[in-house]
């Protein structure tokens, strides 16, 4: 059980399960609320300090102060949350560190097949991509789904019609390359059995106008078959926003996300049963997706700025900056982000 939570200028919750005192949400509307604030996470997993070496770990750290400093930046010259979102999964899109662009995961046939999704927390507008192939940076595409069509969602050839109709960015086959990724694959090959879940990217915003936004992309699982499809662009179980309750970005076994409803069970649990925002991720990620057998986490962030996350891993690449602090990331459950 984890659940990492930051509130006002300090406070900080470690473990905060069911049973942990959380505020109300009209005490946490009474706090400190910062100007903006955002959130991220870059895959949750059983990784630990023995599987990350200390080169590796400078080397996350380092990936996600960067990811937050630019949606960061974004949001503090008046750019909206989707701008921040967007921004914000783009850089770790280019970083070969994550499973998601760059560093997508081959699937069973040795392709890179990109899923994307985004929402935007003032009218639930959103917009999906999946099976997309070679177009640089998939939650562009998915923002432009969600704003320049009657669609929500594209997945495989249509998708990439999409994408090149709207003018989204191409990249080579081999821009997706990586020796990381292809060894995974070629360890999948061997056992003819799926590997390495984490590496999915998300991003949680609030902007000066009080809007909240969230977007998860990933290329999903290491040797999934053919035509796949995970939870991160899965309106609903990968990803959700809305500016009554909170923005929500998953990442892990997609599979039982879905079965769940992870992003929108946290939303209808604080809408419809008045939980806070850490509550309700507790509760769904501990007592429902969990209790399946799924594993993972999500990053989430309430009406006021206030983010939280909640896993059941060892480990979970992720941070948060607020207008009111500075960058604060950690990549293992015990770690202590410091606002």
């Amino acid at each position: 059980m984890r659940c990492t939570s930051f509130f006002g200028l300090s406070l900080f919750l470690l473990a905060c399960g069911p049973t942990a005192e959380s505020p109300s949400p009209n005490e946490m509307e009474r706090g400190s609320a910062p100007n903006w604030s955002i959130a991220i996470h870059g895959g949750a997993g059983h990784f630990d300090t023995e599987r990350l070496s200390p080169e590796q770990q400078t080397a996350y750290r380092a990936s996600l102060t960067l990811a937050l400093n630019t949606g960061g930046a974004v949001l503090e010259a008046g750019g909206s949350a989707i701008d921040a979102v967007v921004a914000t999964i783009s850089i770790m899109e280019d970083d070969s560190l994550f499973n998601a662009g760059r560093g997508a995961v081959y699937t069973a046939t040795g392709a890179h097949e990109l899923d994307a999704s985004i929402m935007n927390g003032a009218d639930r507008n959103c917009g999906a991509i999946t099976g997309l192939q070679g177009f640089r940076h998939p939650i562009e595409v998915a923002r432009h789904v969600m704003e320049d069509s009657e669609h929500v969602f594209f997945s495989g050839h249509g998708a990439g019609e999409f994408a090149s109709a709207v003018g989204a960015e191409p990249a080579d086959a081999s821009w997706f390359d990586t020796k990381k990724a292809h060894d995974r694959y070629l360890k999948a090959l061997e056992r003819d059995t799926t590997r390495e879940k984490f590496g999915t990217v998300g991003c949680v915003a609030l902007d000066r106008e009080g809007h909240l936004a969230a977007g998860t992309s990933t290329g999903g699982m290491t040797y999934k078959r053919h035509g796949r499809i995970g939870d991160s662009p899965v309106i609903g179980a990968g990803t959700w926003a809305d500016d009554r309750t909170c923005a929500i970005s998953a990442t892990g076994w997609g599979e039982y996300f879905i079965r769940t409803a992870v992003a929108h069970d946290i939303h209808a649990r604080m809408l419809h049963g008045g939980e806070t925002l850490n509550e309700a991720a507790e509760r769904t990620i501990q007592d429902e997706m969990g209790a399946l057998g799924g594993d993972g986490g999500i990053v989430g962030m309430d009406r006021v700025g206030n983010p939280t996350f909640s896993m059941n891993t060892p480990g979970m690449f992720r941070g948060a900056l607020r207008s009111d602090g500075a960058p604060a990331v950690g990549l293992f459950a015990t770690d202590v982000l410091e606002p």
